[in-house]
């Protein structure tokens, strides 16, 4: 049983083709994350038998720490016992669905409870089922997949249409919420993150050179080398307007960004993209701006993306084609 790993729930991959669509209906990681809510370790063990082979099954035997789970790393679907000392099921799911970054996780309340009114409250305190105990493992089993089945496929609508059309990475409006989801949870988790923001260096030379059609397929070619080189799950590639980029960094700290923008910039440089008009290099680009963040004091989104936008304006200061890097002070 994993009790509280830190695991990453992996992007949704944004692709052109019908198979690479079809597979965005499936679990965004090899087996998805369950979250068994109950202060009772037998419920729990009985749950986490029916569930282990297909699954990843987290546990918490209280609410807060349920709540403290889930803003740290999203389950895909939570099992929530009803009756719990401290804070029952019920106070864990308002709190859930009145916090932006945990609200779309379906909750199913599973309890002893046969009551109608029991039910009734569950439903609207935000759950999507309600399974009374002592479970059917092959009831609790298909409604489990059926949940699943409908928040993936939500997810992926929901992205749909937060996608930029032109390079298949997500668009300003996705970004700028998930910067604030992401900076709210490295203030309540004490974590490091990191911002890169980048873009194509003379671009507008390449477009008049090339003809837009050109500079069109370069634009995709680059946000195509970032998915690339952002391997881990939780980094998120943006489209933030024109020939600019960005990237969020979760759990990173600003050393490690650095690296990475490193890597970035190395990585679309050696696509060998020509471009004749170019002042720095025969080949087309980026300018890489960094700004980092300790996760240690309450700060604003819109600070650290002032922070990454100065650096990146001094990258191309001093000569384009690198990255230059800041860490968000008090």
């Amino acid at each position: 049983m994993t009790n509280f790993t830190k695991t990453c729930p992996a992007h949704l991959s944004m692709l052109h083709d019908e198979n690479a669509i079809a597979q965005l209906f499936e679990s965004p990681s090899s087996k998805p994350r369950l979250l068994i809510v109950d202060d009772q370790p037998i419920n729990i063990q009985v749950m986490y038998q029916i569930f282990a082979g297909q699954y990843q099954v987290f546990m918490a035997t209280k609410g807060a720490q349920a709540i403290d789970f889930c803003r740290r790393t999203p389950p895909d679907l939570i099992l929530l016992d009803v009756v719990m000392p401290e804070m029952d099921g019920f106070e864990v799911c308002s709190a859930l669905k009145a916090d932006p970054a945990t609200r779309d996780i379906p909750i199913i309340f599973v309890t002893a409870h046969t009551e109608s009114a029991q039910e009734t409250r569950g439903i609207e305190a935000g759950a999507v089922d309600f399974i009374t105990k002592p479970v059917n493992p092959a009831v609790v089993r298909a409604r489990v997949k059926a949940q699943l089945t409908l928040k993936f496929q939500s997810d992926l609508m929901r992205k749909l249409v937060f996608l930029d059309g032109l390079t298949s990475v997500f668009n300003r409006r996705y970004f700028d919420q998930q910067l604030a989801i992401e900076m709210a949870r490295a203030i309540r988790a004490h974590t490091p993150m990191a911002l890169i923001m980048l873009d194509v260096d003379f671009f507008k030379r390449y477009n008049d050179h090339y003809s837009h059609q050109t500079g069109d397929d370069c634009l995709r070619q680059v946000a195509h080398t970032l998915k690339e080189s952002l391997r881990r799950p939780a980094d998120l590639v943006a489209r933030y307007g024109g020939e600019e980029f960005v990237c969020i960094l979760p759990d990173t700290a600003f050393a490690d960004a650095l690296n990475i923008a490193a890597e970035l910039e190395a990585n679309v440089r050696l696509k060998a993209m020509p471009h004749a008009d170019s002042s720095v290099a025969s080949v087309v680009t980026v300018s890489l701006g960094v700004a980092g963040f300790s996760g240690q004091w309450p700060a604003q989104a819109s600070a650290l993306l002032a922070l990454a936008d100065a650096q990146l304006y001094a990258a191309k200061h001093a000569g384009r084609a690198r990255a230059c890097g800041a860490e968000l002070t008090p």
